[in-house]
Protein backbone atom coordinates (compact mmCIF):
# COMPACT_ATOMS: atom_id res chain seq x y z
CA UNK A 1 0.00 0.00 0.00
CA UNK A 2 2.88 2.53 0.11
CA UNK A 3 2.46 3.54 -3.83
CA UNK A 4 -0.70 5.59 -4.74
CA UNK A 5 -2.65 6.10 -7.58
CA UNK A 6 -2.41 9.74 -6.56
CA UNK A 7 1.69 9.67 -7.59
CA UNK A 8 0.88 9.24 -11.19
CA UNK A 9 -1.49 12.51 -11.39
CA UNK A 10 1.73 14.85 -9.73
CA UNK A 11 4.14 13.77 -12.02
CA UNK A 12 2.17 14.61 -14.64
CA UNK A 13 1.53 18.24 -13.14
CA UNK A 14 5.25 18.08 -12.94
CA UNK A 15 5.81 17.75 -16.20
CA UNK A 16 3.47 20.10 -17.37
CA UNK A 17 4.15 22.74 -15.35
CA UNK A 18 6.85 25.24 -13.77
CA UNK A 19 5.53 24.38 -10.18
CA UNK A 20 3.24 22.29 -8.50
CA UNK A 21 1.35 23.15 -5.42
CA UNK A 22 0.38 19.66 -3.24
CA UNK A 23 -1.95 20.87 -0.45
CA UNK A 24 -3.49 18.37 2.23
CA UNK A 25 -3.89 17.87 6.10
CA UNK A 26 -0.38 16.84 7.98
CA UNK A 27 0.02 13.22 7.78
CA UNK A 28 -1.63 12.15 4.60
CA UNK A 29 1.33 11.27 2.55
CA UNK A 30 2.85 14.24 0.99
CA UNK A 31 6.44 14.10 2.25
CA UNK A 32 6.61 10.12 1.46
CA UNK A 33 5.15 10.72 -1.97
CA UNK A 34 7.46 13.93 -2.30
CA UNK A 35 10.47 11.67 -1.48
CA UNK A 36 9.14 9.09 -3.56
CA UNK A 37 9.49 11.34 -6.53
CA UNK A 38 12.76 12.53 -5.50
CA UNK A 39 14.81 8.92 -5.87
CA UNK A 40 14.13 8.62 -9.55
CA UNK A 41 13.68 12.35 -11.08
CA UNK A 42 15.56 13.01 -14.03
CA UNK A 43 18.18 15.64 -13.04
CA UNK A 44 18.16 14.67 -9.31
CA UNK A 45 16.11 16.91 -6.34
CA UNK A 46 16.52 18.06 -3.51
CA UNK A 47 14.02 17.96 -0.55
CA UNK A 48 13.91 20.82 2.19
CA UNK A 49 11.96 20.36 5.36
CA UNK A 50 11.36 23.93 6.13
CA UNK A 51 10.28 23.11 9.55
CA UNK A 52 14.13 22.33 10.26
CA UNK A 53 16.00 25.82 11.04
CA UNK A 54 19.50 23.98 9.28
CA UNK A 55 17.13 23.80 5.75
CA UNK A 56 15.16 27.35 6.47
CA UNK A 57 18.71 28.59 6.83
CA UNK A 58 19.93 27.00 3.21
CA UNK A 59 17.12 30.18 2.18
CA UNK A 60 18.51 32.91 3.57
CA UNK A 61 19.91 34.01 0.28
CA UNK A 62 17.16 32.34 -1.35
CA UNK A 63 17.66 33.58 -5.01
CA UNK A 64 20.83 32.51 -4.66
CA UNK A 65 20.40 29.10 -3.47
CA UNK A 66 17.75 27.76 -5.78
CA UNK A 67 19.52 28.91 -8.92
CA UNK A 68 22.02 26.73 -7.74
CA UNK A 69 19.64 24.24 -8.12
CA UNK A 70 18.84 24.63 -12.10
CA UNK A 71 18.31 21.14 -13.62
CA UNK A 72 16.70 19.48 -10.24
CA UNK A 73 13.31 19.05 -9.18
CA UNK A 74 13.09 21.53 -5.96
CA UNK A 75 10.77 20.36 -3.14
CA UNK A 76 9.67 22.70 -0.21
CA UNK A 77 7.40 21.11 2.53
CA UNK A 78 5.68 23.18 4.69
CA UNK A 79 6.19 26.07 2.58
CA UNK A 80 4.28 28.41 4.58
CA UNK A 81 7.50 28.31 6.41
CA UNK A 82 8.44 30.44 4.19
CA UNK A 83 5.91 32.62 2.61
CA UNK A 84 8.78 35.43 0.93
CA UNK A 85 10.11 32.34 -1.14
CA UNK A 86 6.62 32.85 -3.53
CA UNK A 87 8.44 36.08 -4.83
CA UNK A 88 11.90 34.56 -5.46
CA UNK A 89 10.07 31.50 -7.19
CA UNK A 90 8.38 33.43 -9.71
CA UNK A 91 11.50 35.72 -11.13
CA UNK A 92 13.55 32.41 -11.72
CA UNK A 93 10.74 30.65 -13.54
CA UNK A 94 10.07 33.80 -15.84
CA UNK A 95 14.01 33.68 -16.38
CA UNK A 96 13.79 29.74 -16.80
CA UNK A 97 10.82 30.16 -19.37
CA UNK A 98 13.36 33.00 -21.47
CA UNK A 99 15.42 29.58 -21.47
CA UNK A 100 13.28 27.45 -22.63
CA UNK A 101 12.32 25.37 -19.29
CA UNK A 102 8.88 25.27 -18.79
CA UNK A 103 8.24 22.00 -16.33
CA UNK A 104 9.65 20.39 -13.42
CA UNK A 105 11.04 22.84 -11.30
CA UNK A 106 9.40 23.02 -7.97
CA UNK A 107 7.42 20.48 -6.02
CA UNK A 108 6.01 23.27 -2.27
CA UNK A 109 4.01 20.77 0.14
CA UNK A 110 1.42 22.54 2.56
CA UNK A 111 -1.06 21.77 4.83
CA UNK A 112 -3.59 24.67 5.08
CA UNK A 113 -5.30 25.24 1.61
CA UNK A 114 -6.98 28.99 1.45
CA UNK A 115 -3.94 30.74 2.80
CA UNK A 116 -1.27 28.71 0.66
CA UNK A 117 -3.34 29.15 -2.05
CA UNK A 118 -4.03 32.98 -1.32
CA UNK A 119 -0.14 33.51 -0.64
CA UNK A 120 0.72 31.51 -3.95
CA UNK A 121 -2.21 33.06 -6.54
CA UNK A 122 -0.68 37.05 -5.70
CA UNK A 123 3.07 36.00 -7.18
CA UNK A 124 2.74 32.64 -9.27
CA UNK A 125 -0.26 32.92 -11.17
CA UNK A 126 -0.17 31.29 -14.41
CA UNK A 127 3.12 29.65 -13.08
CA UNK A 128 1.54 26.84 -10.66
CA UNK A 129 -0.82 24.09 -10.89
CA UNK A 130 -2.48 23.24 -6.96
CA UNK A 131 -3.15 19.36 -6.04
CA UNK A 132 -5.07 18.93 -3.33
CA UNK A 133 -4.04 15.00 -1.88
CA UNK A 134 -6.44 13.37 0.07
CA UNK A 135 -5.76 10.48 2.64
CA UNK A 136 -6.49 6.22 1.16
CA UNK A 137 -9.55 6.13 -0.80
CA UNK A 138 -11.71 3.39 -1.63
CA UNK A 139 -9.88 2.18 -4.82
CA UNK A 140 -6.10 2.49 -3.07
CA UNK A 141 -7.75 0.61 0.05
CA UNK A 142 -9.22 -2.77 -2.25
CA UNK A 143 -6.39 -2.76 -4.51
CA UNK A 144 -4.16 -3.34 -0.89
CA UNK A 145 -6.80 -6.19 -0.18
CA UNK A 146 -8.19 -4.11 2.41
CA UNK A 147 -11.88 -4.48 3.46
CA UNK A 148 -14.04 -1.27 2.76
CA UNK A 149 -15.30 -1.55 6.80
CA UNK A 150 -11.34 -1.36 8.01
CA UNK A 151 -11.08 2.25 5.98
CA UNK A 152 -14.66 3.31 7.11
CA UNK A 153 -13.57 2.46 10.50
CA UNK A 154 -10.21 4.01 10.89
CA UNK A 155 -10.13 6.58 7.83
CA UNK A 156 -7.53 6.84 4.96
CA UNK A 157 -4.69 8.56 7.01
CA UNK A 158 -1.67 6.07 6.41
CA UNK A 159 -0.74 5.35 10.20
CA UNK A 160 -4.13 4.96 10.94
CA UNK A 161 -5.47 2.68 8.58
CA UNK A 162 -2.65 0.35 8.32
CA UNK A 163 -2.03 0.50 12.70
CA UNK A 164 -1.03 -3.05 14.13
CA UNK A 165 -5.21 -3.17 15.51
CA UNK A 166 -7.94 -1.12 16.26
CA UNK A 167 -7.09 0.28 19.71
CA UNK A 168 -3.89 1.37 18.11
CA UNK A 169 -5.66 3.32 15.22
CA UNK A 170 -7.71 5.12 17.42
CA UNK A 171 -4.56 6.51 20.17
CA UNK A 172 -3.02 7.35 16.69
CA UNK A 173 -6.05 9.60 15.37
CA UNK A 174 -6.65 10.85 19.17
CA UNK A 175 -2.65 12.04 19.45
CA UNK A 176 -3.11 13.83 15.90
CA UNK A 177 -6.20 15.47 16.81
CA UNK A 178 -4.62 16.92 20.20
CA UNK A 179 -1.40 17.97 17.96
CA UNK A 180 -3.99 19.76 15.08
CA UNK A 181 -5.06 21.92 18.59
CA UNK A 182 -2.12 22.13 20.16
CA UNK A 183 0.05 22.74 16.88
CA UNK A 184 -1.68 24.09 14.07
CA UNK A 185 -4.48 25.91 15.02
CA UNK A 186 -2.03 28.28 16.96
CA UNK A 187 0.01 28.24 14.00
CA UNK A 188 -2.48 28.73 11.31
CA UNK A 189 -5.16 30.87 13.40
CA UNK A 190 -3.14 32.42 16.39
CA UNK A 191 -5.99 34.54 17.69
CA UNK A 192 -8.71 31.95 17.53
CA UNK A 193 -8.53 29.98 21.05
CA UNK A 194 -7.89 26.18 20.04
CA UNK A 195 -10.05 24.76 23.47
CA UNK A 196 -12.84 26.48 21.68
CA UNK A 197 -12.44 24.92 17.82
CA UNK A 198 -11.54 21.73 19.76
CA UNK A 199 -15.22 21.71 20.97
CA UNK A 200 -16.65 22.88 17.75
CA UNK A 201 -15.04 20.16 16.18
CA UNK A 202 -16.51 17.59 18.33
CA UNK A 203 -19.54 19.06 18.13
CA UNK A 204 -19.44 19.24 14.70
CA UNK A 205 -19.21 14.68 14.50
CA UNK A 206 -22.13 14.21 16.97
CA UNK A 207 -23.96 16.77 13.80
CA UNK A 208 -22.54 14.95 10.99
CA UNK A 209 -23.99 15.49 7.85
CA UNK A 210 -26.45 18.05 9.57
CA UNK A 211 -27.41 21.43 7.86
CA UNK A 212 -25.78 23.69 9.24
CA UNK A 213 -27.36 25.79 12.43
CA UNK A 214 -24.93 28.56 13.61
CA UNK A 215 -27.62 29.68 15.83
CA UNK A 216 -27.29 26.68 18.14
CA UNK A 217 -23.70 25.92 17.59
CA UNK A 218 -22.70 29.91 18.95
CA UNK A 219 -25.23 29.55 22.10
CA UNK A 220 -23.38 26.52 22.77
CA UNK A 221 -20.42 27.61 22.48
CA UNK A 222 -20.96 31.20 23.35
CA UNK A 223 -20.06 33.05 21.25
CA UNK A 224 -21.50 35.06 18.51
CA UNK A 225 -22.85 34.12 14.81
CA UNK A 226 -20.50 34.93 12.43
CA UNK A 227 -17.40 33.56 15.10
CA UNK A 228 -18.74 30.38 14.01
CA UNK A 229 -18.06 30.76 10.07
CA UNK A 230 -14.55 31.62 11.57
CA UNK A 231 -13.88 28.38 13.22
CA UNK A 232 -15.47 26.37 10.72
CA UNK A 233 -13.25 28.57 7.73
CA UNK A 234 -10.24 27.57 9.75
CA UNK A 235 -11.28 23.33 9.73
CA UNK A 236 -12.20 23.62 5.92
CA UNK A 237 -8.90 25.45 5.20
CA UNK A 238 -7.04 22.37 7.05
CA UNK A 239 -9.13 20.44 5.16
CA UNK A 240 -10.59 18.75 8.03
CA UNK A 241 -13.83 19.32 7.46
CA UNK A 242 -16.04 19.78 4.11
CA UNK A 243 -18.81 22.03 4.08
CA UNK A 244 -21.15 21.00 1.32
CA UNK A 245 -23.28 23.54 -0.23
CA UNK A 246 -26.91 23.69 -1.10
CA UNK A 247 -27.58 23.49 -5.09
CA UNK A 248 -29.70 26.98 -5.38
CA UNK A 249 -30.70 27.12 -9.12
CA UNK A 250 -33.48 28.98 -10.14
CA UNK A 251 -36.05 26.12 -10.28
CA UNK A 252 -38.77 28.27 -8.43
CA UNK A 253 -39.12 26.24 -5.43
CA UNK A 254 -37.86 26.69 -1.81
CA UNK A 255 -34.84 25.42 -1.22
CA UNK A 256 -32.44 24.56 1.84
CA UNK A 257 -29.82 27.49 1.80
CA UNK A 258 -27.78 26.38 5.01
CA UNK A 259 -24.47 24.15 3.60
CA UNK A 260 -24.38 20.86 5.26
CA UNK A 261 -21.12 20.09 7.29
CA UNK A 262 -19.25 16.55 7.13
CA UNK A 263 -15.83 15.79 9.31
CA UNK A 264 -13.83 14.51 5.90
CA UNK A 265 -12.14 11.63 7.59
CA UNK A 266 -14.17 9.15 8.45
CA UNK A 267 -11.67 7.92 11.40
CA UNK A 268 -11.16 11.41 12.75
CA UNK A 269 -14.76 11.36 12.91
CA UNK A 270 -14.58 8.32 14.82
CA UNK A 271 -11.95 9.19 16.69
CA UNK A 272 -13.65 12.20 18.06
CA UNK A 273 -16.38 10.39 19.09
CA UNK A 274 -13.80 7.95 20.57
CA UNK A 275 -15.49 5.14 18.84
CA UNK A 276 -12.87 2.29 18.54
CA UNK A 277 -14.06 -0.74 17.03
CA UNK A 278 -16.91 -1.33 14.03
CA UNK A 279 -19.23 -2.64 16.90
CA UNK A 280 -18.94 0.72 18.47
CA UNK A 281 -19.67 2.54 15.70
CA UNK A 282 -22.70 -0.08 14.44
CA UNK A 283 -23.94 0.56 17.43
CA UNK A 284 -23.79 4.59 17.71
CA UNK A 285 -26.09 6.93 16.49
CA UNK A 286 -24.19 8.97 14.02
CA UNK A 287 -23.48 5.08 12.56
CA UNK A 288 -25.89 5.95 8.78
CA UNK A 289 -24.83 9.75 8.62
CA UNK A 290 -20.73 8.25 9.24
CA UNK A 291 -21.42 5.65 6.41
CA UNK A 292 -23.05 8.79 4.14
CA UNK A 293 -19.84 11.25 4.84
CA UNK A 294 -17.57 8.29 4.01
CA UNK A 295 -19.44 7.62 0.99
CA UNK A 296 -19.58 10.83 -0.07
CA UNK A 297 -16.11 11.74 0.16
CA UNK A 298 -14.50 9.00 -1.65
CA UNK A 299 -17.44 9.63 -4.61
CA UNK A 300 -16.29 13.78 -4.41
CA UNK A 301 -12.90 12.59 -4.63
CA UNK A 302 -13.46 10.49 -7.58
CA UNK A 303 -15.37 13.13 -9.53
CA UNK A 304 -12.51 15.06 -9.68
CA UNK A 305 -12.43 18.65 -9.83
CA UNK A 306 -14.51 19.30 -13.03
CA UNK A 307 -17.52 17.82 -11.30
CA UNK A 308 -18.89 20.64 -8.57
CA UNK A 309 -20.56 18.73 -5.64
CA UNK A 310 -24.17 20.13 -4.22
CA UNK A 311 -26.56 18.61 -1.93
CA UNK A 312 -30.29 19.31 -2.67
CA UNK A 313 -33.28 19.82 -0.54
CA UNK A 314 -36.46 21.40 -0.92
CA UNK A 315 -38.93 22.75 2.29
CA UNK A 316 -41.23 20.16 1.29
CA UNK A 317 -38.83 16.98 1.67
CA UNK A 318 -37.57 16.55 -1.46
CA UNK A 319 -33.88 15.27 -1.00
CA UNK A 320 -30.41 14.36 -2.52
CA UNK A 321 -27.45 13.31 -1.27
CA UNK A 322 -24.92 14.19 -3.49
CA UNK A 323 -25.32 15.91 -7.03
CA UNK A 324 -22.71 16.24 -9.19
CA UNK A 325 -22.81 18.87 -11.51
CA UNK A 326 -20.75 19.32 -14.72
CA UNK A 327 -20.70 22.25 -16.87
CA UNK A 328 -23.11 24.33 -14.66
CA UNK A 329 -25.99 21.41 -16.10
CA UNK A 330 -26.31 18.73 -12.59
CA UNK A 331 -25.56 16.18 -14.57
CA UNK A 332 -25.44 12.71 -11.31
CA UNK A 333 -27.85 12.04 -8.50
CA UNK A 334 -26.43 10.11 -5.43
CA UNK A 335 -28.53 8.72 -2.21
CA UNK A 336 -26.61 6.87 0.23
CA UNK A 337 -28.48 3.88 2.29
CA UNK A 338 -26.33 2.10 4.77
CA UNK A 339 -28.72 -1.36 3.62
CA UNK A 340 -28.29 -4.55 2.02
CA UNK A 341 -32.09 -4.14 0.35
CA UNK A 342 -31.98 -0.53 -0.62
CA UNK A 343 -34.59 1.58 -1.61
CA UNK A 344 -34.57 5.16 -2.96
CA UNK A 345 -37.36 7.49 -0.94
CA UNK A 346 -39.90 9.42 -2.87
CA UNK A 347 -38.59 12.60 -2.55
CA UNK A 348 -34.93 11.45 -4.01
CA UNK A 349 -36.99 10.95 -7.47
CA UNK A 350 -39.20 14.14 -7.01
CA UNK A 351 -35.61 15.82 -6.58
CA UNK A 352 -33.94 14.20 -9.75
CA UNK A 353 -37.49 15.17 -11.66
CA UNK A 354 -37.10 18.89 -10.43
CA UNK A 355 -33.34 19.19 -11.92
CA UNK A 356 -34.11 16.29 -14.49
CA UNK A 357 -31.30 14.15 -13.62
CA UNK A 358 -31.31 10.80 -15.19
CA UNK A 359 -28.17 9.41 -14.03
CA UNK A 360 -29.73 7.98 -10.36
CA UNK A 361 -27.33 5.98 -7.76
CA UNK A 362 -27.65 4.39 -4.57
CA UNK A 363 -24.82 3.51 -2.80
CA UNK A 364 -25.31 0.23 -0.35
CA UNK A 365 -22.78 -1.85 1.15
CA UNK A 366 -23.18 -5.02 -1.24
CA UNK A 367 -21.24 -5.48 -4.63
CA UNK A 368 -24.25 -6.02 -7.16
CA UNK A 369 -25.55 -3.79 -9.19
CA UNK A 370 -29.45 -3.81 -8.53
CA UNK A 371 -32.54 -1.90 -10.93
CA UNK A 372 -34.30 0.09 -8.42
CA UNK A 373 -37.93 2.11 -8.77
CA UNK A 374 -37.51 5.83 -9.93
CA UNK A 375 -34.74 4.91 -12.57
CA UNK A 376 -32.17 4.28 -9.81
CA UNK A 377 -29.70 2.06 -9.86
CA UNK A 378 -28.07 0.06 -6.57
CA UNK A 379 -24.12 0.23 -6.75
CA UNK A 380 -21.40 -0.52 -4.18
CA UNK A 381 -19.15 2.75 -3.27
CA UNK A 382 -15.87 1.06 -4.90
CA UNK A 383 -17.95 0.03 -8.71
CA UNK A 384 -19.47 3.95 -8.48
CA UNK A 385 -16.13 5.34 -6.92
CA UNK A 386 -14.47 3.49 -10.38
CA UNK A 387 -17.36 4.66 -12.75
CA UNK A 388 -17.00 8.09 -11.73
CA UNK A 389 -12.89 8.51 -12.13
CA UNK A 390 -13.16 7.17 -15.12
CA UNK A 391 -15.05 10.37 -16.62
Amino acid sequence: MKSRQFETTVRQKLLQTPAVVLLGPRQVGKTTLARTLAIDWPGGAVYLDLERPADRLRLEDADTYLRAQQGRLVILDEIHRAPGVFEVLRGIIDDNRQAGIRSGQFLLLGSAALALMRQSSETLAGRVAYLDMAPFNVMEATAADMADNTLWLRGGFPDSLLAADDSQSLDWRRDFIRSYLERDVPMFAPRLPAETIGRLWTMLAHNQGSVLNQARLASALGVANPTIDRYIDLLVDLQLVRRLRPWAGNLGKRLVKSPKVYVRDSGLLHGLLALESLNDLLGHPVCGLSYEGHCLENLIQAAGSLRVPYFYRTQVGAEIDLVLEKGGKPEIAIEVKRSMTPSPEKGFALACDDLQITQRYVVYPGQERIPLRHGAQAIGLLDLAALLAQG
